[in-house]
C-alpha cells in the first residue's frame, strides 16, 4: 500500500521519496537504467514485469523528473536518467552492498569498480584503491563470484564482460 500522498502533518523526506521510488519494481528499473538498459522492451524482458506495471512506473519516474523519455524510433521510447535520477546512485550502491553482505551466500553477484584505478568500490561508494568517491560515470559493472557462469537473460549476457555504467546496453532483443 502506498503512503498517503498529501502528507498531512508529516514533513518527512523519506516518506516523500518513497512515494517516487519505494515500490519494489521501481528500484529494479532504476538499477537496469544505471546498467545502460534504455528501451522498454529490454526492461520488460529483463525484469519479467507486466507491461502495464512497467508503463505506470516509467510514467511516474518521468513525471517526477527522475527519467527523461525520448523516441528511439517512432513509437519506441528510450529512457534515460536525469540529474535527479543520477543522484539515486549512492542509494542503489548502498542497497547492493547490503545485499552482498546479508543476502549473497555464493558471493556478490555484482561488483562496481572505479574505472580510473581498477579497484572495487567499498561501502559508501569509496574506491578501495584511491579513496575517492567516483562519479557514476566512472564506475564499471563487473559480474561477481555469485553471478551464474552462463546467464540466460540477454541483458545479463550483454553485461559480460565488464560494462561501464550508463553506457547504452545493446541486446539482441532491444534492437
Amino acid at each position: 500500500m502506498a503512503l498517503k500522498s498529501d502528507y498531512t502533518g508529516q514533513e518527512c523526506s523519506i516518506a516523500r521519496t518513497l512515494e517516487i521510488v519505494g515500490e519494489r519494481w521501481t528500484l529494479l528499473i532504476l538499477r537496469d537504467l544505471f546498467f545502460g538498459v534504455r528501451r522498454f522492451t529490454d526492461l520488460y524482458r529483463h525484469l519479467a514485469i507486466p507491461k502495464a506495471v512497467l508503463t505506470v512506473r516509467l510514467d511516474r519516474l518521468v513525471a517526477a523528473g527522475v527519467l527523461d523519455r525520448a523516441e528511439h524510433r517512432p513509437g519506441r521510447p528510450e529512457y534515460r536518467l536525469t540529474a535527479t535520477g543520477l543522484d539515486l546512485w549512492p542509494t542503489l550502491h548502498a542497497l547492493n552492498d547490503w545485499g552482498n553482505t546479508h543476502q549473497a551466500p555464493n558471493g556478490p553477484r555484482a561488483l562496481y569498480v572505479h574505472v580510473d584505478c581498477g579497484s572495487v568500490l567499498s561501502r559508501g561508494g569509496f574506491c578501495a584503491g584511491c579513496g575517492t568517491v567516483p562519479p557514476v560515470t566512472d564506475v564499471e559493472y563487473r559480474p561477481g563470484p555469485g553471478e551464474p557462469a552462463e546467464p540466460e537473460d540477454p541483458v545479463d549476457r550483454a553485461l559480460r564482460p565488464a560494462h561501464r555504467l550508463l553506457t547504452p546496453l545493446s541486446t539482441p532483443a532491444g534492437r
